[in-house]
Protein backbone atom coordinates (compact mmCIF):
# COMPACT_ATOMS: atom_id res chain seq x y z
CA UNK A 1 0.00 0.00 0.00
CA UNK A 2 0.78 3.67 -0.75
CA UNK A 3 0.24 5.47 2.65
CA UNK A 4 0.04 9.46 3.28
CA UNK A 5 1.87 11.29 5.60
CA UNK A 6 0.64 12.19 8.75
CA UNK A 7 -1.02 8.56 8.70
CA UNK A 8 0.99 7.21 11.50
CA UNK A 9 -1.80 7.67 14.28
CA UNK A 10 -4.24 5.05 12.48
CA UNK A 11 -1.57 2.83 11.48
CA UNK A 12 -2.45 0.56 14.79
CA UNK A 13 -6.04 -0.45 13.14
CA UNK A 14 -4.04 -1.87 10.23
CA UNK A 15 -3.52 -5.45 11.81
CA UNK A 16 -7.16 -5.74 12.74
CA UNK A 17 -8.37 -5.32 8.99
CA UNK A 18 -5.98 -7.44 7.71
CA UNK A 19 -6.53 -9.92 10.80
CA UNK A 20 -9.82 -10.36 9.22
CA UNK A 21 -9.43 -12.40 6.93
CA UNK A 22 -9.45 -16.42 6.99
CA UNK A 23 -6.40 -18.70 6.96
CA UNK A 24 -6.00 -20.08 3.06
CA UNK A 25 -3.90 -23.19 3.06
CA UNK A 26 -1.77 -23.42 -0.19
CA UNK A 27 -2.90 -26.54 -2.46
CA UNK A 28 0.44 -27.98 -2.13
CA UNK A 29 3.51 -28.37 0.37
CA UNK A 30 6.10 -25.91 0.69
CA UNK A 31 9.24 -25.35 2.44
CA UNK A 32 11.37 -22.46 3.81
CA UNK A 33 14.55 -21.44 2.07
CA UNK A 34 16.70 -19.14 3.20
CA UNK A 35 18.41 -16.16 0.26
CA UNK A 36 21.44 -13.86 1.09
CA UNK A 37 20.42 -10.44 0.67
CA UNK A 38 22.86 -8.16 -1.12
CA UNK A 39 21.65 -5.42 0.44
CA UNK A 40 21.57 -6.33 4.23
CA UNK A 41 20.13 -3.81 5.82
CA UNK A 42 19.15 -5.45 9.28
CA UNK A 43 19.75 -9.31 8.33
CA UNK A 44 21.67 -10.62 6.35
CA UNK A 45 19.59 -13.13 4.92
CA UNK A 46 15.92 -13.43 3.85
CA UNK A 47 13.02 -15.90 4.46
CA UNK A 48 10.72 -17.37 1.54
CA UNK A 49 8.16 -20.16 0.86
CA UNK A 50 9.36 -22.67 -2.32
CA UNK A 51 6.70 -24.03 -3.88
CA UNK A 52 7.49 -26.45 -6.73
CA UNK A 53 5.66 -28.40 -9.20
CA UNK A 54 5.56 -32.73 -9.74
CA UNK A 55 8.30 -33.20 -11.68
CA UNK A 56 11.55 -32.84 -12.47
CA UNK A 57 11.33 -29.69 -14.21
CA UNK A 58 13.05 -27.59 -15.14
CA UNK A 59 10.55 -25.08 -14.36
CA UNK A 60 9.49 -21.07 -15.62
CA UNK A 61 9.17 -19.75 -12.11
CA UNK A 62 7.93 -16.65 -10.50
CA UNK A 63 8.70 -14.34 -7.66
CA UNK A 64 5.97 -13.19 -5.14
CA UNK A 65 6.62 -9.90 -3.40
CA UNK A 66 4.21 -8.80 -0.87
CA UNK A 67 3.37 -4.66 -0.30
CA UNK A 68 4.35 -2.69 2.70
CA UNK A 69 2.30 -4.73 5.12
CA UNK A 70 4.89 -7.57 4.92
CA UNK A 71 3.37 -11.28 5.55
CA UNK A 72 0.35 -10.40 7.10
CA UNK A 73 -2.46 -13.26 7.26
CA UNK A 74 -5.01 -11.16 4.51
CA UNK A 75 -1.28 -11.22 2.45
CA UNK A 76 -0.44 -14.38 2.62
CA UNK A 77 -4.10 -15.79 2.08
CA UNK A 78 -3.84 -13.61 -1.44
CA UNK A 79 -0.46 -14.63 -2.22
CA UNK A 80 -1.10 -18.10 -1.56
CA UNK A 81 -4.33 -18.11 -3.83
CA UNK A 82 -1.99 -16.68 -6.53
CA UNK A 83 1.17 -19.62 -5.90
CA UNK A 84 -1.85 -22.52 -6.29
CA UNK A 85 -2.93 -20.97 -9.80
CA UNK A 86 0.46 -20.57 -10.95
CA UNK A 87 1.87 -24.01 -9.77
CA UNK A 88 -1.29 -25.42 -11.29
CA UNK A 89 0.28 -23.57 -14.60
CA UNK A 90 3.38 -25.74 -13.93
CA UNK A 91 5.60 -22.73 -12.51
CA UNK A 92 7.67 -23.04 -9.38
CA UNK A 93 6.77 -20.02 -6.85
CA UNK A 94 9.21 -18.26 -4.58
CA UNK A 95 7.09 -16.15 -2.09
CA UNK A 96 9.91 -13.80 -0.76
CA UNK A 97 9.48 -11.73 3.12
CA UNK A 98 11.30 -8.72 2.77
CA UNK A 99 10.38 -7.81 6.32
CA UNK A 100 10.36 -10.78 8.49
CA UNK A 101 14.22 -11.31 9.44
CA UNK A 102 14.39 -6.91 9.39
CA UNK A 103 11.88 -7.02 12.57
CA UNK A 104 10.21 -4.60 10.03
CA UNK A 105 6.70 -6.60 9.72
CA UNK A 106 3.48 -5.77 10.67
CA UNK A 107 2.87 -2.57 8.97
CA UNK A 108 5.93 -0.44 10.28
CA UNK A 109 6.98 -0.28 7.01
CA UNK A 110 3.53 1.54 5.92
CA UNK A 111 4.06 4.70 8.77
CA UNK A 112 6.07 6.72 6.70
CA UNK A 113 7.22 7.62 2.93
CA UNK A 114 10.53 7.76 3.88
CA UNK A 115 10.25 4.12 4.85
CA UNK A 116 8.85 2.98 1.90
CA UNK A 117 11.27 5.42 -0.58
CA UNK A 118 14.08 3.28 1.79
CA UNK A 119 12.26 0.17 1.15
CA UNK A 120 11.97 0.09 -2.88
CA UNK A 121 15.98 0.46 -2.61
CA UNK A 122 16.89 -2.63 -0.90
CA UNK A 123 13.82 -4.28 -1.80
CA UNK A 124 14.45 -4.01 -5.61
CA UNK A 125 17.62 -5.94 -4.51
CA UNK A 126 16.12 -8.76 -2.59
CA UNK A 127 14.50 -9.16 -5.79
CA UNK A 128 17.23 -9.84 -7.79
CA UNK A 129 18.47 -12.14 -4.96
CA UNK A 130 15.38 -14.18 -5.09
CA UNK A 131 15.82 -14.41 -9.07
CA UNK A 132 19.63 -15.42 -8.49
CA UNK A 133 18.39 -17.84 -6.37
CA UNK A 134 16.11 -19.06 -8.53
CA UNK A 135 18.49 -19.38 -11.21
CA UNK A 136 21.16 -21.41 -9.25
CA UNK A 137 18.37 -24.32 -8.96
CA UNK A 138 18.28 -27.64 -11.17
CA UNK A 139 14.29 -27.80 -11.18
CA UNK A 140 14.04 -24.30 -12.56
CA UNK A 141 14.05 -22.77 -16.12
CA UNK A 142 16.78 -19.90 -15.04
CA UNK A 143 15.58 -18.39 -18.38
CA UNK A 144 12.24 -17.94 -17.82
CA UNK A 145 11.82 -16.64 -14.19
CA UNK A 146 9.39 -14.06 -13.96
CA UNK A 147 8.10 -11.55 -10.97
CA UNK A 148 5.20 -10.36 -9.35
CA UNK A 149 4.78 -7.39 -6.75
CA UNK A 150 1.55 -6.42 -4.94
CA UNK A 151 1.46 -2.72 -3.73
CA UNK A 152 5.29 -1.93 -2.31
CA UNK A 153 6.17 -4.65 -3.96
CA UNK A 154 4.55 -3.50 -7.41
CA UNK A 155 6.69 -0.78 -7.34
CA UNK A 156 9.91 -2.91 -6.69
CA UNK A 157 8.25 -4.60 -9.91
CA UNK A 158 8.45 -1.67 -11.64
CA UNK A 159 11.91 -0.98 -10.71
CA UNK A 160 12.89 -4.79 -11.55
CA UNK A 161 11.75 -4.23 -15.15
CA UNK A 162 13.34 -1.21 -15.64
CA UNK A 163 16.89 -2.61 -14.51
CA UNK A 164 19.60 -3.61 -16.88
CA UNK A 165 20.52 -7.18 -16.18
CA UNK A 166 22.46 -9.46 -18.82
CA UNK A 167 20.34 -12.17 -17.15
CA UNK A 168 16.92 -10.56 -15.55
CA UNK A 169 12.89 -10.99 -15.51
CA UNK A 170 11.85 -12.52 -18.21
CA UNK A 171 8.40 -10.54 -17.75
CA UNK A 172 7.00 -8.62 -14.77
CA UNK A 173 3.45 -7.69 -13.04
CA UNK A 174 2.81 -5.13 -11.22
CA UNK A 175 -0.41 -5.11 -8.84
CA UNK A 176 -1.81 -1.81 -7.98
CA UNK A 177 1.75 0.07 -7.62
CA UNK A 178 2.92 3.86 -6.92
CA UNK A 179 2.90 4.55 -10.54
CA UNK A 180 5.72 7.20 -9.78
CA UNK A 181 8.11 4.44 -10.52
CA UNK A 182 7.63 4.56 -13.88
CA UNK A 183 9.47 8.20 -13.69
CA UNK A 184 8.59 10.49 -16.78
CA UNK A 185 5.84 9.50 -19.79
CA UNK A 186 8.53 7.82 -21.43
CA UNK A 187 9.73 4.60 -19.96
CA UNK A 188 12.57 2.51 -20.79
CA UNK A 189 12.02 -1.04 -19.92
CA UNK A 190 14.05 -4.36 -20.10
CA UNK A 191 11.40 -6.76 -19.22
CA UNK A 192 7.99 -6.24 -20.08
CA UNK A 193 5.61 -5.64 -17.64
CA UNK A 194 1.50 -5.53 -17.16
CA UNK A 195 0.22 -3.08 -14.48
CA UNK A 196 -3.12 -3.84 -12.72
CA UNK A 197 -4.99 -0.92 -11.16
CA UNK A 198 -8.18 -0.13 -9.34
CA UNK A 199 -9.92 3.49 -10.98
CA UNK A 200 -11.53 3.34 -7.18
CA UNK A 201 -8.13 3.15 -6.09
CA UNK A 202 -7.48 6.45 -4.30
CA UNK A 203 -4.18 5.80 -2.44
CA UNK A 204 -2.22 4.84 -5.66
CA UNK A 205 -5.06 5.94 -8.40
CA UNK A 206 -5.06 4.26 -11.32
CA UNK A 207 -4.41 7.99 -13.76
CA UNK A 208 -0.40 7.96 -12.25
CA UNK A 209 0.09 5.15 -14.92
CA UNK A 210 -1.84 6.16 -17.29
CA UNK A 211 -0.02 7.90 -20.83
CA UNK A 212 3.21 6.02 -20.21
CA UNK A 213 5.25 5.09 -23.44
CA UNK A 214 7.46 2.18 -22.98
CA UNK A 215 11.11 1.62 -24.68
CA UNK A 216 12.53 -1.63 -24.78
CA UNK A 217 10.41 -3.86 -23.96
CA UNK A 218 6.17 -4.14 -23.86
CA UNK A 219 4.03 -2.02 -21.07
CA UNK A 220 0.43 -3.12 -20.80
CA UNK A 221 -1.51 -1.52 -18.27
CA UNK A 222 -5.41 -3.15 -17.17
CA UNK A 223 -7.50 -1.15 -14.94
CA UNK A 224 -10.56 -2.24 -13.51
CA UNK A 225 -13.75 -0.32 -12.85
CA UNK A 226 -14.85 -0.95 -9.31
CA UNK A 227 -11.37 -2.53 -7.93
CA UNK A 228 -9.82 -0.60 -4.93
CA UNK A 229 -6.22 -0.79 -3.35
CA UNK A 230 -5.72 -4.47 -2.69
CA UNK A 231 -7.93 -5.31 -4.43
CA UNK A 232 -6.57 -9.31 -4.80
CA UNK A 233 -6.36 -9.73 -0.95
CA UNK A 234 -9.86 -11.62 0.76
CA UNK A 235 -10.69 -8.86 3.26
CA UNK A 236 -14.18 -7.11 2.84
CA UNK A 237 -14.11 -3.63 1.31
CA UNK A 238 -14.35 -1.17 3.86
CA UNK A 239 -12.62 2.44 4.27
CA UNK A 240 -9.29 2.78 5.95
CA UNK A 241 -8.05 6.06 6.76
CA UNK A 242 -10.72 7.46 4.74
CA UNK A 243 -9.22 4.95 1.76
CA UNK A 244 -11.08 2.57 0.03
CA UNK A 245 -9.12 -1.31 0.34
CA UNK A 246 -10.67 -4.74 0.12
CA UNK A 247 -11.39 -8.05 -2.30
CA UNK A 248 -12.94 -7.39 -5.93
CA UNK A 249 -13.49 -11.24 -7.27
CA UNK A 250 -13.84 -10.29 -10.40
CA UNK A 251 -10.47 -7.77 -10.78
CA UNK A 252 -8.33 -10.64 -8.90
CA UNK A 253 -9.58 -13.22 -11.29
CA UNK A 254 -9.41 -11.20 -14.56
CA UNK A 255 -5.39 -9.87 -13.37
CA UNK A 256 -4.17 -13.67 -12.46
CA UNK A 257 -5.52 -14.86 -16.03
CA UNK A 258 -4.04 -12.04 -17.52
CA UNK A 259 -0.72 -12.53 -15.67
CA UNK A 260 -0.60 -16.06 -16.52
CA UNK A 261 -1.10 -15.44 -20.16
CA UNK A 262 1.25 -12.48 -20.41
CA UNK A 263 4.12 -14.69 -18.88
CA UNK A 264 3.20 -17.61 -21.19
CA UNK A 265 3.62 -15.30 -23.98
CA UNK A 266 6.64 -13.76 -23.18
CA UNK A 267 8.19 -17.61 -21.97
CA UNK A 268 10.96 -18.39 -24.68
CA UNK A 269 10.58 -21.92 -24.86
CA UNK A 270 6.33 -21.84 -25.12
CA UNK A 271 4.24 -25.10 -24.42
CA UNK A 272 0.45 -25.25 -24.71
CA UNK A 273 -0.59 -22.98 -21.43
CA UNK A 274 -3.29 -24.72 -19.43
CA UNK A 275 -7.14 -24.54 -20.68
CA UNK A 276 -7.61 -22.05 -17.75
CA UNK A 277 -5.53 -19.58 -18.84
CA UNK A 278 -7.03 -16.70 -20.93
CA UNK A 279 -5.11 -14.78 -23.88
CA UNK A 280 -4.52 -11.07 -23.50
CA UNK A 281 -5.45 -8.28 -25.60
CA UNK A 282 -2.75 -6.03 -27.26
CA UNK A 283 -0.11 -5.29 -25.28
CA UNK A 284 0.59 -2.02 -25.45
CA UNK A 285 -2.97 -0.85 -25.29
CA UNK A 286 -4.35 0.12 -21.95
CA UNK A 287 -7.29 -2.34 -21.17
CA UNK A 288 -10.41 -1.34 -18.86
CA UNK A 289 -12.32 -4.87 -19.04
CA UNK A 290 -16.33 -4.02 -18.17
CA UNK A 291 -15.94 -5.03 -14.19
Amino acid sequence: MAWKSGSKKHLRWLPALLLAASIVTPAAGYEIVSIKATRPVGASHLHAELFKPKGEGPFPAVVLMHGCGGWQPAVLDGLHLHATALLEAGYVVLNLDSFGTRGTGGGVICESIPRLTRALGYRTHDAFDALRYLQAQPFVDADNTFLMGQSNGGSVAINAAKAKSKRGYRAVAAYYPWCGSLGGRRVKLSAPLIIFAGQRDDWVPAWQCRGKRAVGAHLKLVEYRNAAHSFDLPIGQQRYLGKLIGFDKAATEDSRAQMLAFFERHRTRKIEPPETTQVAAQEDDIATPPL
